[in-house]
């Protein structure tokens, strides 16, 4: 459902008191984006569903708009548009008004807290490049929130470890991790050129690829103990062919048999060790 961001006014306007009386006793202070939508909520919860239904419902959505605007704007700064946290922002709105029960209360108290869990579901599940467990993520956000106030005093350090910790009540390794997850709500392009690097060097050109020398090592280990099975003769002929490079009339004239019977005794030797290396063993031939 998409929220028409161009309409911002209430459809109904509070009285603009700064204060009104909370249930608790104490002062609460009422926002001019706070409207009285009492009655429209008991129109609400006794119509059918239906046309009519649907158009209370979008007043009093469009009635509460700024106060979820408003939220919005308290997570500005974060990587996120303002338009996108305003929309997120619009659809924590219409699940409270749907979800809300006139009867336990107020509407602002339910509301604020159901926007609120949006927008962070927001950045929790769509904004961070790496996923990352919500406990590091609730790490992340004290750890930062500890480094800005710290650093609010003119000419002070940047904090240490030690100094996080003692702040926020983590441990240092807790700490530590928090501000790790500081480093993986955003990733680089492999193509992004580093800035340390000559030109053209990018994260990229640092990474290993594939080394062939490593499957010849796996393939001699493999091919090792089938080799030791075989007859003296044989080891003997494919040392010579495969290691002193020999040709088999060579091989033959030392041996004293014929080039093709040198040649017969290469290939069923290579099948036999081919073979047992992957696991079947040879046939006999």
């Amino acid at each position: 459902m998409l929220i028409d961001m161009s309409t911002s006014r209430p459809a109904t306007s509070a009285p603009n008191t700064p204060l009104t009386p909370h249930t608790s006793g104490h002062p609460r202070r009422t926002h001019d984006d706070a409207p009285d939508t009492a009655r429209l909520f008991t129109r609400l919860t006794t119509m059918e569903e239906g046309a009519e239904r649907d158009a209370v419902r979008d007043e009093i959505v469009t009635a509460w708009l700024p106060m979820a605007h408003r939220i919005a704007g308290r997570f500005r700064d974060r990587g996120e548009a303002i338009e996108d946290l305003r929309q997120v922002a619009a659809l924590g709105l219409v699940k409270a008004v749907d979800r809300f029960d006139p009867e336990r209360g107020a509407f602002e108290s339910y509301a604020v807290p159901t926007i609120t869990g949006e927008i962070k579901r927001h950045f929790r599940d769509r904004m961070w490049a790496l996923r990352v467990p919500r406990r590091v993520q609730e790490l992340r956000n004290k750890v930062r929130l500890a480094r800005r106030e710290l650093a609010q005093t003119p000419g002070a350090p940047e904090p240490s470890t030690a100094d996080l910790a003692a702040h926020t009540g983590l441990t240092e390794d807790e700490v530590a991790a928090g501000l790790e997850a500081l480093e993986s709500f955003s990733t680089l392009s492999l193509d992004a050129e580093l800035p340390a690097g000559d030109d053209g060097y990018s994260l990229a050109d640092t990474l290993g690829e594939a080394d062939v020398s490593y499957d010849i090592v796996v393939d001699r280990e493999s091919a090792k103990e089938s080799l030791r099975r075989l007859p003296e003769r044989e080891r003997a002929i494919l040392y010579m062919r495969f290691f002193e490079d020999m040709t088999q009339s060579r091989i033959a004239d030392r041996l004293g048999i014929s080039q093709m019977h040198v040649s017969r005794l290469i290939s069923r030797s290579c099948a036999q060790v081919r073979q047992e290396a992957m696991g079947r063993p040879g046939d006999g031939r």
